[in-house]
């Protein structure tokens, strides 16, 4: 069965966000939504979650390269907690560890520094944390 799935990549500033389709395995980058200290503008979210009707939210979990936790890593969950709890959604977490990193490359590549816009990266680091997520999905 097809599912459309929303992801997220948290961060304080600003949120990356991206929708994909469980039959393609791939993601397309969304606006991101601005955050003051990690709080998004959840009229905004509610929006996007209506339009789009996601039958699972994936948030990126923030870790350090050896697999720790960070500050950013509670924040991640407590983000992903409260989209379950406001809206219902299910909601799953996924490693994001190299996703920043990688959408720089992408952007990079594609257009040189002109290009590195932090609202752009944030859409592609959700891109590819949705995709990672697509890869280990079985589809049950």
């Amino acid at each position: 069965m097809a599912i459309t799935v929303l992801a997220f990549d948290f961060g304080t500033r600003s949120i990356g966000c991206a929708v994909g389709q469980s039959i393609t395995g791939t993601a397309q980058a969304l606006p991101a939504f601005s955050a003051q200290d990690g709080i998004p503008d959840w009229a905004q979210i509610e929006k996007c979650l209506n339009e789009w009707k996601p039958n699972l939210i994936v948030v990126g979990l923030p870790l350090n390269m050896d697999g720790s936790e960070q500050e950013l890593t509670a924040r991640a969950r407590k983000f992903a907690n409260r989209l379950h709890g406001r809206f219902g959604i299910q909601v799953a977490l996924q490693d994001e560890r190299l996703t920043t990193t990688e959408a720089r490359a992408e952007i990079f590549q594609r257009g040189g520094y002109r290009t590195l816009k932090k609202g752009k990266v944030d859409g592609i680091s959700a891109c590819l944390i949705l995709e990672s997520w697509f890869e280990t999905y079985s589809g049950e």
